[in-house]
């Protein structure tokens, strides 16, 4: 009987032995393939796989951006032109009157100079700005020009208008050193006195 109980108990005992093994293959198996789709998971992740449509986004947003900016450098930089509302291809004058006359000697002469003047632009507000802002700059360029002035000079029936055309272009230069825009259109004498 000894020997009948001991074939019962190895059937009993080699079933579960059997079982045991296919049982942790699969389970191991499972494991593996699990570690292996969380591990290819994670490092599509961190490599930004998933996060790819929102990038491409954030790069049409900075690419759109960059165009912006490059319109943006590629139009005139400073005031822009203000129009009249009746017409729309004339431009309305704003002028403004420098406060402080300009005063100076005529070279190689004892006749001086007094001269007063006002600036006309088609721009907006800005360049009146930028005029009254470079003040003390733009006094000295034009005591320089007018400087260099000589009687003879003087006596020619367009020296004004020479003179203004020196002071405009004088301005502009000095706009355009400081503020990377002039805008001056006109130079007008509302006082010219020569002595």
């Amino acid at each position: 009987m000894a020997e009948a109980a001991a074939p019962a108990t190895e059937e009993v005992e080699g079933e579960p032995k059997k079982k045991k093994p296919i049982l942790l293959i699969a389970v191991i198996a499972l494991s593996v393939i699990l570690l292996i789709v969380s591990v290819v998971f994670g490092t599509l992740f961190m490599s930004g796989y998933f996060a790819h449509k929102s990038e491409a986004a954030a790069h049409e947003k900075v690419d759109e951006l960059d165009k912006a900016a490059e319109e943006a450098r590629a139009m005139p930089e400073g005031p822009s032109k203000v129009k009249k509302e009746a017409e729309a291809t004339r431009f309305e004058n704003t002028y403004l009157q420098i406060d402080k006359e300009f005063m100076t000697n005529i070279t190689n002469s004892k006749k001086v100079m007094v001269v007063q003047i006002a600036v006309m632009t088609h721009y907006d507000a800005r360049v009146f700005d930028n005029v009254k802002k470079h003040e003390f700059a733009i006094r000295s360029a034009i005591l320089d020009v007018m400087r260099q002035s000589t009687e003879a000079d003087t006596a020619k029936g367009n020296f004004r208008t020479e003179l203004a055309a020196k002071i405009k272009d004088v301005m502009n230069e000095m706009l355009m050193k400081y503020e990377d825009f002039g805008g001056i259109e006109d130079v007008f004498f509302t006082s010219f006195v020569m002595q």
